[in-house]
């Protein structure tokens, strides 16, 4: 175990930290996120597609089987996950131990973007949904999908999955999206959405008009906001730089940059530890925050 950060965000590292019941083994590892009893979702590219554990690393169980055939996004907002299937284009809300509550989209039905795959920047935003990427309900009710790997926009819904409006278009400025990602919420209802292959997050009203970006980034796979309110951001590999995980307070300043192995998914516990869902090494490190 090593340690990594800076002043108040020193953190331990320890490797494969979630174990699996002996002969188990995880999928690709999409997201990772806590509830708020500290019970941490990985989000897997395998059936059972969600499996839970404590913040110890006790295994607690599994769910999900059938139900996500590409699983990427997931959020915990209260009692309830918010999944998006990726390649059969549908955002799902479930409860904690899994029964299926919402279903939005259509599956196996894409929008038309003209969008057929690398370096995945559309020739034309539509309408719900090309491959979404990120889920989550806002204070005000209603539902926020980023979408994403063949679309360019942000979607919002009625709590029963009503479009209310749709925003963004193919591109490199302000409120234009190359692969929204993910997406967070802070305490104001401003949205804060990862424009990954441009490199940054891009902050937004809930009526989605822009207010301003951070840049200076890898491509953010995922953000995540803390219970400190600090923004913890997955960030990939760049111009021979590794990938991190990034926390920022508020205001967007950064407060410490920890190296990590190829990081898809990062949530954070009430004690402001972090875990890291690795699609590559098909695993979950943990950062054990030590102030």
């Amino acid at each position: 175990m090593a340690q990594t950060g800076t002043g108040k965000y020193t953190y331990e590292l320890i490797r494969d930290f979630l174990k699996l019941p002996d002969g188990q083994s995880f999928g690709l590892v999409s997201r990772v996120a806590a509830d708020e009893q500290d019970r941490i979702y990985v989000f897997q590219r395998k059936d059972p597609p969600v499996v839970v554990f404590d913040r110890d690393g006790q295994y607690l169980g599994a769910w999900g089987s059938g139900e996500v055939t590409d699983p990427h996004g997931l959020k915990i907002v209260g009692d309830i996950v918010y999944t998006t299937d990726r390649s059969d284009s549908v955002a799902k809300s479930f409860t904690l131990d899994g029964k299926p509550l919402l279903e939005l989209g259509t599956r196996g039905v894409h929008s038309d973007t003209g969008c057929e795959g690398p370096p995945w920047l559309a020739e034309r935003a539509a309408g719900p949904f090309n491959h979404p990427t990120e889920m989550i309900v806002h204070p005000n009710g209603d539902i926020y999908v980023t979408d994403g790997y063949r679309n360019a926009r942000v979607h919002r819904f009625t709590r029963d999955g009503r479009l209310v409006t749709s925003w963004g278009e193919p591109g490199h400025g302000a409120g234009q999206f190359h692969l929204p990602h993910s997406i967070a919420l802070d305490d104001d209802g401003k949205l804060y959405i990862a424009d990954r292959s441009n490199k940054r997050i891009q902050i937004f009203t809930a009526d989605g008009d822009f207010l301003g970006q951070w840049t200076d980034m890898g491509g953010p796979n995922d953000i995540t906001r803390g219970k400190d309110g600090n923004y913890y951001i997955a960030e990939q590999e760049d111009d021979g730089k590794p990938a991190y995980i990034c926390v920022r307070d508020g205001r967007g300043t950064v407060l410490t940059r920890l190296e990590s192995r190829h990081v898809h998914g990062v949530g954070v516990d009430s004690q402001g530890s972090i875990y890291a869902g690795l699609t590559q090494d098909r695993s979950v490190d943990k950062f054990v925050r030590l102030s």
